[in-house]
C-alpha cells in the first residue's frame, strides 16, 4: 500500500475542489485544472481534504494509482493556489525570442523563425529578448510547453549555444586541436 496515497490532501482557503465520477475539477486563484482519473480509485472530498483510496477489487493496479492519483491531486491544488512556472535562457549571437499575440517567435540561427502557439492556460513573458518564463496552474503543461521551447535548439555542448533551463548545467567538451 501507498504511504503517499493515504495522506489526505489539504485545500486551501481559494480553492474549490469538485469531484464527478473520476474527473476532479480543482478551481482557484491562478485558474482551474481539470483532470480525468482512472475508475480503480475512490476519490471524496471532506471538510478542507481530498481522500484517495483504491477501490473495493484491491487490483494490483489500484494499489499502485491511488498514490499516484493523490500526487497529482496534491499538485492540481498546488498550482491551482499558487501556479508554476519555469525559467528559460537564450544563449547564443543573434538569439532571441519575440512574443506575438499568442505564439512565441524564435530565432536561433536557423534559415527561417520558428512560430510556437502557445495553448491556453499558459503565460509566457520575454525579458530582454533571452529571458523566457512560463507560468501556468497546470505542472504538466508547464513543463511540457518549457520542453517544447526547449527542444527547438536544446544546448550544444561545444559553445554552450542553444535553449536550456535557468539552473540546467551543460557539460562542456573540448573541440578538435591541429595536430
Amino acid at each position: 500500500m501507498s504511504r503517499i496515497g493515504k495522506q489526505p490532501v489539504l485545500i486551501p482557503d481559494k480553492v474549490k475542489v469538485t469531484v464527478t465520477d473520476s474527473t476532479v475539477l480543482v478551481v482557484g486563484p491562478k485558474g482551474t485544472v481539470s483532470k480525468l482519473f482512472a475508475p480503480v480509485v475512490k476519490i471524496s472530498v471532506d471538510a478542507k481534504q481530498v481522500v484517495v483510496s483504491p477501490t473495493a477489487d484491491d487490483s494490483r493496479f489500484a494499489k499502485a494509482m491511488y498514490g499516484t492519483v493523490r500526487s497529482v491531486i496534491a499538485s492540481m491544488v498546488k498550482g491551482a493556489s499558487e501556479g508554476y512556472s519555469k525559467d528559460l535562457e537564450i544563449q547564443g549571437v543573434g538569439f532571441k525570442a519575440i512574443l506575438k499575440g499568442k505564439s512565441l517567435d524564435l530565432a536561433l540561427g536557423y534559415s527561417h523563425p520558428i512560430l510556437m502557439d502557445i495553448p491556453d492556460g499558459i503565460k509566457v513573458t520575454v525579458d530582454e529578448g533571452t529571458k523566457i518564463k512560463v507560468e501556468g496552474a497546470d505542472k504538466q503543461l508547464v513543463g511540457a510547453v518549457t520542453a517544447e521551447i526547449r527542444s527547438y535548439y536544446p544546448p550544444e555542448p561545444y559553445k554552450g549555444k542553444g535553449v536550456r533551463i535557468v539552473g540546467e548545467r551543460v557539460r562542456r567538451k573540448e573541440g578538435k586541436t591541429v595536430a
